[in-house]
């Protein structure tokens, strides 16, 4: 009998992969988790039937998250992960040497715990010396906390459920308020694409854009990912991650990856059409 795990990436569209095994199930007070394995895509996490990370494809995710901020500013020494509970974002943190201190927030030690268990892949470095977890809810975390972070990264799930209060104009501001004068955040930032997830692109872009005085959107291609064409957020105070970006102080760093290059930094910057007329209408609506 073929076992195949589905998704609904709208009403009319799905998307398929077929399952070796089910390697795990649970259900935390918060969502529910599962953990399959697959020819085509590896082990695989779905949170609330949603496709979070295949071990094919999650580098390109976590290489986009980390380095392009990395690269822009490689002095960043104190960084902050909201979410991220599969650990991969993290792990290419960790592969900085000058990072002296990383604060991840996770509101779900389930699934920190699942995946240390079946995807050691991504969650192998969250036992780093200079990595402290913290289980506890991240819009709750930046509203109480009193450090000064270089570099925050919001690792967030959709804004539905647990992710929902990652989307605030009160977590933006408190994003601002933690980070230094030279800090940068990253945020998970939807998809262009389809309607449902572009008005959530839209939102997050409005409220960053009010705060920072430096603004950018940048792109990545997930395979898995509702039409596969995904976003980041880049903020920051100082730092603008085209003119203040010089290759050659990451290339110096001598740090392999699959996916970020120093030619990818500046091309995810350049964006389609579609795109940016999705964001001139954000401006000019503010």
């Amino acid at each position: 009998m073929e076992l195949w795990y589905s998704q609904l990436q709208t009403d009319n569209i799905k998307f398929s992969i077929k399952v070796k095994e089910h390697l795990y199930t649970g259900k935390s007070p918060y969502q529910q988790i599962d953990i399959f394995d697959s020819e085509e895509m590896g082990i695989f996490l779905i949170i609330d039937g949603i496709v979070m990370l295949t071990s094919k494809d999650e580098f390109i995710y976590h290489d986009m998250i980390v380095h392009v901020p990395l690269a822009t500013n490689p002095a960043i020494k104190k960084a902050l992960v909201i979410g991220g509970g599969d650990g991969g974002t993290v792990r290419e943190l960790t592969r900085y040497s000058s990072i002296e201190k990383i604060d991840m927030v996770e509101i779900d030690e389930m699934v920190v715990a699942a995946a240390k268990k079946f995807l050691p892949l991504t969650a192998g470095r969250l036992d780093d010396p200079r990595v402290s977890l913290y289980f506890e809810d991240g819009a709750e975390f930046l509203r109480n906390t009193k450090e000064k972070y270089d570099l925050i990264i919001v690792d967030s799930t959709d804004p539905i459920g647990p992710g929902e209060g990652l989307f605030t104009n009160e977590f933006y501001q408190n994003c601002y308020n933690a980070l230094t004068d030279d800090g940068i955040l990253v945020n998970q930032c939807e998809s262009p694409f389809y309607e449902k997830n572009a008005k959530e692109m839209r939102r997050a872009i409005s409220k960053i854009n009010r705060l920072f005085p430096i603004s950018e959107v940048y792109q990545y291609h997930m395979p898995t990912y509702p039409s596969g064409h995904w976003l980041f957020g880049f903020a920051s105070k100082k730092f603008h991650p085209l003119h203040d970006f010089r290759p050659e102080k990451w290339t110096e760093l001598g740090i392999e990856t699959k996916y970020y290059n120093t030619d990818v930094h500046r091309g995810a910057f350049m964006l389609p059409t579609y795109v940016r007329e999705q964001i001139s209408r954000v401006e000019k609506s503010e």
